[in-house]
């Protein structure tokens, strides 16, 4: 809008150039996409060079564990993890420094904090030894150690070429129930502040109860 009075009327032709204007010919222009199959084919061409490349060894690498996403917003959910823990390996009988060699990663720092989650790893690492193929070092009969798999069952042997040795297990649909009236009575609220007041007052109460024990 213009001031009162007798003035130009305003017609200024302003063009919009992708939301800037700057460049050789005072526009910018829009960056394009065309080579998209093309690099598509060549991803494609380089994993199964690398597959050719470490064949009979499995594409998806090491075999990880199956851990829970930290914080309470993502606890629920579960990843794989860096490696197993030095507990896991013990429980599945599997010596620490062989783990590597045969394609098991180890976490040295990692702790296990429940049963449940140590239980489920212990039986994936079961489950790799009963599929596990050893291929001796060499070739000839003196190279052959202790642990490698027979030569009978070295042939035709077919190479794991998904992104994980051991998928992750799907998770199922949580199904719908019907209230109980335990359910409707339950104060989670209530619960949780009784439970934080007796973990703080533990320590007083044990003490307590020693005093009344000497006095006695």
């Amino acid at each position: 809008m213009t001031g009162a009075g007798n003035h130009v009327i305003p017609n200024v032709h302003f063009r919009k150039v992708n939301g800037m204007t700057k460049g050789q010919h005072y526009r910018a222009y829009f960056r394009t996409w065309f080579d998209q199959p093309a690099k598509a084919k060549r991803r494609s061409l380089t994993r199964k060079a690398k597959a050719a490349k470490i064949f009979p060894r499995p594409v998806g690498g090491l075999l990880r564990p199956i851990v829970h996403c930290p914080t309470s917003r993502y606890n629920m959910k579960t990843r794989l993890g860096r490696g197993f823990s030095l507990d896991e390996l013990k429980e599945a009988k599997i010596p620490v420094k062989l783990a590597p060699t045969i394609g098991i990663a180890v976490d040295w720092r990692r702790k296990n904090r429940n049963v449940e989650g140590m239980q489920a790893n212990v039986e994936r690492l079961k489950l790799y030894q009963s599929k596990l193929v050893v291929f001796p070092k060499r070739a000839g009969a003196k190279n052959v150690k202790k642990g490698d798999t027979p030569k009978s069952e070295l042939k035709n042997v077919a190479q794991n070429t998904l992104k994980a040795i051991i998928p992750l297990p799907k998770a199922g649909k949580t199904q719908a129930e019907a209230l109980t009236e335990d359910m409707k009575s339950f104060r989670a609220f209530r619960a949780v502040r009784k439970a934080r007041a007796d973990k703080k007052k533990l320590g007083k109460k044990l003490k307590e109860e020693a005093a009344s024990k000497e006095d006695k």
